[in-house]
């Protein structure tokens, strides 16, 4: 089998006897039903792919579509239309002459094409200049593609002169999808964000959001029984290859790359990237991550501003997706859209809980925000996590901890504040990690040490304390009975009390008691 890793061409896709996961009964819906639509998706999740499927039905493109499911639908006949598409992809916007430049060079060709040879001199004007000429030259409305709709916006995070720049100019762009109607026959926005505290979505109050609609919500992505309608061939040669059963295959396919909610009751999908990656190449491996994380997260959250334990408990209402100003109080909707966290649940108050949706997405994100909590981001961590797992599963805790108290005392003084919030932020960080290797929970409402840790044949239950003693966390422990589950178990126990310093950020006390 033939698997489209990175292909975002729908016809290169057909032509080349790729796999193709049928989505065009949900595109002709798109069409049937609507005029202007905005969905919001992580990266590599497809947006490319199904602009492109869409541009090549408004082209007319018969031959691409035999046997899919919009050719009946439809009665057989494509719409043929002018098909503008703009796509911010493929470069960086590190200036403002980036941004003109891209603007310039699409806008050029389009109008050789259509044979304008006055262009006016704004953006926003030979824009609209364009989309009117394209009509009546073909006598046919015009469809507008917009790919990666945010990407000079996102790049802009952190210099906000230059992206209120970037606003400025993109929001009358963007604004001839309104003021253009009546040349306009379909027009679809793609992106990871909504900008809507911009001015650029207040202004297109014309576009239909389907990122969060349960009828769209599988319209980027696989379902599980489109895994087993489309893939069942590859799925038993990554079995063949790895030398498991075919049921272990799917297995460690779902808990590596599935749990992508968006919509409470929608269906869940897989990661279309690391799915396609992991059956063409036969290896379970991290690849999502391997095709850039933005640094602006990481270091977002590295900053002592958020408890990382709030990533799932943390309630989020609806408005509060939109709401990407406020970024540096709450990453939650961020993390949400780039495609770090997922749905979880709804409340009754229409409040959103998040999780991380699968291994791929935690263990790697977490090793990427590591070295920005301890190095600034420029030392790998790697092999600090081997030495950490190795001394735990060796029964060691004296060694474990002499590397996590070595861990704080290398960290510049300078860095980050030293309050709780980033002990415990590390903390959580690093036994996350810890817990892909290792077996470990983490508290509960009820009682539970804050961290306990299950090898073949020990257990580590651990309390932390800040600005307290090793004493006072060991005997809280003793008191709410944190240890007493394990006292039957034939494993090893150890208990540790760890105390965090504020005044010096790092641990300053810590005892261990051999059970």
């Amino acid at each position: 089998m033939k698997y489209p890793v990175g292909i975002q061409d729908f016809g290169e896709v057909i032509r080349g006897g790729y796999v193709y996961v049928d989505k065009t009964a949900l595109i002709w819906q798109l069409i049937d039903r609507g005029k202007y639509y905005f969905l919001s998706r992580p990266r590599r999740f497809g947006k490319s792919l199904l602009l492109s499927t869409i541009a090549a039905w408004f082209q007319d493109k018969k031959e691409l579509f035999e046997n899919l499911a919009i050719t009946d639908l439809a009665g057989g006949c494509p719409e043929e239309h002018p098909v503008l598409r703009l796509d911010w992809g493929g470069k960086e916007y590190n200036c403002y002459e980036d941004l003109i430049e891209r603007l310039n060079w699409n806008f050029k060709r389009w109008e050789m094409q259509y044979g304008i040879t006055e262009p006016e001199r704004s953006v926003d004007l030979r824009f609209a200049s364009i989309i009117e000429r394209a009509c009546e030259q073909t006598g046919r409305q015009v469809v507008i593609l917009i790919d990666e709709y945010d990407k000079p916006l996102l790049e802009a995070i952190g210099n906000e002169p230059l992206r209120e720049m970037y606003r400025s100019t993109l929001r009358g762009v963007y604004g001839n999808l309104k003021t253009c109607d009546a040349c306009i026959r379909f027009a679809m926005l793609t992106g990871v964000t909504k900008f809507s505290k911009l001015s650029i979505f207040s202004d297109l109050n014309n576009l239909d959001d389907i990122s969060m609609n349960a009828d769209y919500a599988t319209l980027c992505g696989i379902t599980e029984q489109e895994l087993e309608t489309y893939f069942a061939v590859g799925i038993e040669e990554l079995a063949q290859r790895n030398r498991i059963s075919v049921d272990e295959a799917k297995e460690h396919l779902k808990r590596r790359y599935d749990g992508y909610l968006f919509e409470e009751y929608a269906e869940r999908v897989y990661n279309p990237f690391s799915l396609l990656s992991t059956l063409n190449s036969k290896k379970f491996m991290d690849y999502w991550f391997g095709t850039g994380t933005p640094t602006f997260l990481v270091e977002m959250l590295a900053r002592e501003n958020f408890t990382l334990e709030n990533l799932s408990n943390e309630p989020v209402d609806a408005a509060g997706f939109n709401a990407l100003d406020t970024l540096d109080s709450n990453p939650l909707p961020i993390l949400y859209q780039s495609g770090y966290l997922t749905i979880d649940h709804c409340d009754d108050m229409d409040n959103y809980y998040l999780r991380f949706p699968n291994e791929e997405v935690e263990r790697s994100f977490l090793k990427q925000l590591l070295p920005f909590q301890v190095f600034k981001g420029q030392q790998p961590t790697n092999s600090l996590l081997v030495r950490i797992i190795g001394h735990i599963r060796q029964g060691r805790p004296e060694a474990f901890m002499e590397e996590l108290q070595a861990l704080l005392a290398d960290i510049p003084y300078e860095q980050g504040k030293p309050g709780e919030i980033y002990f415990r932020n590390l903390m959580f960080t690093i036994f996350r990690l810890v817990g892909f290797y290792c077996e470990v929970e983490h508290p509960v409402a009820g009682g539970r040490s804050d961290v306990v840790i299950k090898t073949q044949d020990f257990i580590y239950v651990l309390e932390l304390k800040v600005d307290q003693s090793a004493e006072a966390a060991l005997q809280q422990m003793e008191e709410k009975g944190y240890a007493a589950p394990y006292a039957a178990d034939p494993r090893k126990l150890f208990k540790l009390g760890v105390n965090f310093s504020t005044k010096t950020k790092q641990i300053d006390e810590w005892r261990i008691v051999k059970a």
